[in-house]
């Protein structure tokens, strides 16, 4: 047998085990079939399955849902290298059951000390030259790593070394190279191709991956073992840094080993807002998602949807017309807390929600604005898990590297593909989104927990840019208003506004589509369940019988696993 025909022979005989595995796998459905997943216990719910296999297997050892949160969030660094890992960085939010207070761990990515407006914005282009996606000008200071230590050392029960297990496993004995992780290669070739430790991974004799075949990073199987034996500190300090450090270097890249060294994942207090009786617990500044999901919400709250009907087109008008200005605000004040001061209070406050209501008019599309223009399309590589354990205990976590493959920089000899996120800093200087040293930029991840008379009732988040914020504020509304089950709430046809133009799935009905025109929208109709709306992953408790309900978008290989 050829060397290249045992290759396809091995990689289909692990792709019918895999499939085995996880078709066998207790209580979930892996595929989706537009129902709930339910479970009596605990949940997982994410983009990819062999990180809900993870995160089900680790709770089923006796872990709690932070626990198996970090090690989806690790496994997902070889399951879903497009879309997440440990080169990029995010938000995760935390109820624990015996804690009155919510918590988010900040670990999004920072700039280093040399990114200085004056270099950044020396000329009409320069921000836009120096943080294209494949430049490593674009790069910012990896946060995963330290989430995972703060997060395990406040609120886990496990070691680093167990939550590492599964990823350093998977990445030795490797994935199977699905459909879409395919195709995404294919769509990032060139990207892929530029960088020679990046081909040697995702290439075969120059050519992507076909699907069936194996995926295995051996570099970061050996990168996770060093994690888990000495802790985040060697990936700050240590030889994993002064790797991370020449390679960006060796790229025409600004980072000392100093900035590396100064990054903190930070415990921050999440953003807490009230929906009809349910509490939003979402991610607060640099995010904005959390704040101006909370606020979308507030305008939405002073009408009476139910009785306009979903999707009808006097809702999705309405919807439009809050989202424009909603992002309106996003776009002026959304900033690091670190360096300005973004009034949260005022944005969430139902007292702004009523004069915004007030401004809209029930027939005519009125409002437009023009956001900042961005370095690179909006993504949809971001990656959420949802998870929820046997006492009750909640983590919702969204990470990101940004474009498709991040910057397309793997780092020599440690397989860690690095992100290209200060392209979501502002283009101009003196916003209070321009970059700068030290700086976190800011985002719409918003991973949200809500609560019901003080018990837990659901978590939900997306991937997908400004996308996240209308996305979620559908789902939440489509179960609250229209009592839709979790997985329809999130399957359900999305609309979503910005830069003057609505958004639609062309599963919203033509005449929906006629009557929006009439009153002044522009619309651009997406095909049924397109990338452009994200990937949803959400799990709901019903409150009477303590049941889980975990729901996976069809628009992602995702599932929801429980037991």
């Amino acid at each position: 047998m050829t060397k290249c025909k045992f290759r396809f022979f091995h990689s289909f005989i692990t792709f019918i085990l895999f499939s085995f595995i996880v078709l066998n796998s207790n209580s979930a459905e892996p595929q989706h079939n537009s129902k709930d997943v339910s479970a009596t216990h605990a949940m997982v719910a994410s983009a990819h399955p062999i990180a809900s296999s993870v995160g089900i297997e680790i709770l089923k050892q006796g872990g709690n849902a932070v626990d198996a949160a970090i090690a989806m969030a690790f496994a997902l660094s070889i399951a879903e290298p497009n879309a997440s890992g440990i080169g990029g960085g995010g938000f995760m939010v935390i109820k624990m059951a015996n804690q009155y207070e919510a918590v988010m761990i900040d670990y999004r990515e920072m700039a280093p000390a040399k990114a200085t407006p004056e270099f950044y914005y020396k000329s009409n282009s320069s921000f836009t030259d120096l943080t294209q996606q494949d430049k490593a000008t674009s790069i910012g200071i990896p946060g995963l790593a330290l989430c995972a230590e703060l997060a395990m050392e406040k609120y886990g029960s496990m070691t680093l070394e167990q939550l590492l297990a599964p990823a350093i496993k998977l990445c030795r004995e490797g994935i199977v190279v699905s459909e879409k992780l395919n195709g995404m290669i294919n769509d990032n070739y060139e990207k892929i191709l530029k960088y020679p430790a990046t081909s040697a991974i995702y290439l075969f004799e120059s050519l992507p991956l076909e699907p069936g075949t194996i995926l295995k990073n051996e570099d970061l199987a050996n990168t996770f073992e060093k994690i888990a034996n000495h802790g985040a500190k060697i990936f700050y300090e240590g030889e994993i840094a002064e790797a991370i450090v020449n390679e960006i270097k060796n790229q025409g890249g600004i980072f000392e080993l100093s900035d590396l060294k100064s990054y903190q994942a930070k415990q921050r207090n999440p953003v807490i807002g009230n929906y009809r009786g349910y509490q939003i617990i979402s991610s607060a500044p640099p995010s904005g998602g959390g704040t101006h999901l909370i606020e979308l919400l507030n305008i939405m709250e002073g009408f009476d949807i139910k009785a306009m009907g979903h999707n009808s087109a006097q809702f999705i008008h309405i919807l439009t017309e809050a989202m424009k200005m909603v992002y309106a605000d996003k776009s002026a004040n959304a900033a690091d807390p670190d360096f300005y001061d973004v009034p949260v209070d005022s944005f969430i406050s139902k007292e702004y929600a009523k004069k915004q209501q007030s401004l809209i008019n029930r027939e005519q599309a009125m409002f437009n604005y023009s956001p900042p223009q961005l370095t690179i399309p909006e993504s949809n590589n971001t990656s959420h898990l949802s998870v929820v354990d046997e006492k009750g205990n909640i983590a919702a976590l969204t990470q990101s590297i940004n474009s498709f493959f991040g910057s397309g920089i793997v780092v020599s000899g440690t397989g860690i593909l690095l992100n290209n996120h200060l392209s979501d800093f502002d283009n101009e200087s003196n916003r209070p989104n321009s970059i700068g040293p030290h700086k976190r930029p800011t985002s719409s991840i918003a991973p949200t927990i809500l609560l019901k008379d003080g018990k837990p009732f659901m978590t939900v988040g997306t991937p997908g840019g400004t996308r996240i914020i209308s996305a979620l504020a559908q789902i939440i509304m489509n179960v609250i208003d229209f009592h839709k089950s979790m997985d329809d709430a999130i399957e359900a046809p999305r609309v979503h506004c910005l830069n003057k133009v609505l958004h639609v799935e062309d599963r919203i009905p033509e005449e929906v589509i006629e009557k929006l025109k009439v009153m002044g929208h522009a619309i651009k109709i997406h095909p049924a369940f397109d990338n452009y709306f994200g990937g949803a992953q959400g799990i709901l408790i019903d409150p009477k019988t303590g049941t889980l309900y975990g729901g996976a978008d069809s628009r992602r290989d995702g599932i929801a696993i429980g037991f």
